[in-house]
């Protein structure tokens, strides 16, 4: 019995589509799997199902792409068990789905100037079924015409790094904290997503005060000072603990298996009671 708490679906970033997913999570040992695409809770009720179909317990959950005004800093933050389609979640996230498919159409139009024999209809039919396309889209283009074998490699830094890359059109993201109390307002459990890989461990005391419930401990980018830095905060706000592989496929910035960063029951055990004791709260 494994559970998997961060992974990706062609709905938003990933490059397997959720019954290759559920596949290989049957293949782990994966009982229970949460699905988090970015910003997005599409076709998670339809996951459900087929998951319950092959005994494996899918929680709906969510990445919201935020950031840290105060120290300049992208921050993600995990819901777990949100409503599918609530409205809150929807008005914050919806305007940045719909910004970051144009941001790509745009980095697209760049390539194209710079000379890349690539198409954005070709970006959107890799995208097909999704919420838009990203980044990895036109990298995965860019591996397919030839020009790098890397999706992460010095070609993916030159285009799209935020520090000047030629083809990089910058986002505006949501506040950190917003994105906390939306997922609250949908019946979710907040847990800030990898605070090793954006540095955002000096952000968790504002968190915690917009009602900020769990960290991410064990994650593929963390060495071992990151989770205990985790440890400590979790420890000193009284945060559950959880962990993920933070699978996106062929799209990861790591290869990472399925299941391979399993928290362990008695962590997904107290996220479930913390799940629990919000809802009589609201009640």
């Amino acid at each position: 019995m494994k559970t998997e708490l961060h992974c990706h679906t062609t709905v938003s970033d990933g490059s397997l589509t959720f019954e290759e997913v559920l596949l290989q999570a049957e293949a782990e040992g994966i009982t229970s799997l949460a699905v988090t695409n970015h910003d997005t809770t599409k076709d998670l009720i339809e996951m459900m199902e087929a998951g319950k179909a092959k005994g494996v317990e899918i929680i709906p959950g969510i990445e919201i792409s935020a950031y840290d005004f105060q120290r300049e800093r992208r921050v993600h933050i995990l819901g777990y068990w949100v409503e599918p389609g609530n409205e809150t979640i929807e008005q914050l996230c919806g305007p940045l789905v719909v910004q970051r498919h144009e941001a790509s159409r745009l980095m697209a139009e760049k390539l194209v100037q710079a000379g890349y024999e690539i198409s954005w209809e070709e970006a959107e039919a890799l995208a097909e079924g999704g919420t838009g396309v990203y980044k990895q889209h036109l990298m995965h283009l860019l591996i397919e015409k030839g020009y790098t074998s890397e999706m992460y490699g010095p070609l993916y830094k030159e285009l799209f790094s935020r520090d000047g890359g030629s083809a990089y059109i910058p986002l505006k993201y949501v506040s950190a904290d917003e994105a906390v109390k939306a997922i609250l307002a949908a019946g979710g459990v907040p847990v800030l997503a990898h605070p090793g890989q954006y540095g955002n461990f000096a952000a968790v005391p504002e968190l915690v005060e917009a009602g900020l419930q769990g960290i991410e401990v064990w994650h593929p980018l963390h060495e071992e000072e990151d989770e205990e830095r985790a440890m400590v905060l979790a420890e000193q706000y009284g945060l559950v603990m959880t962990g993920g592989s933070d699978f996106h496929g062929a799209y990861g910035e790591k290869e990472t298996v399925l299941g391979s960063k399993d928290p362990g029951r008695e962590h997904f055990q107290l996220l479930k009671d913390r799940h629990t004791s919000l809802r009589e709260v609201k009640k």
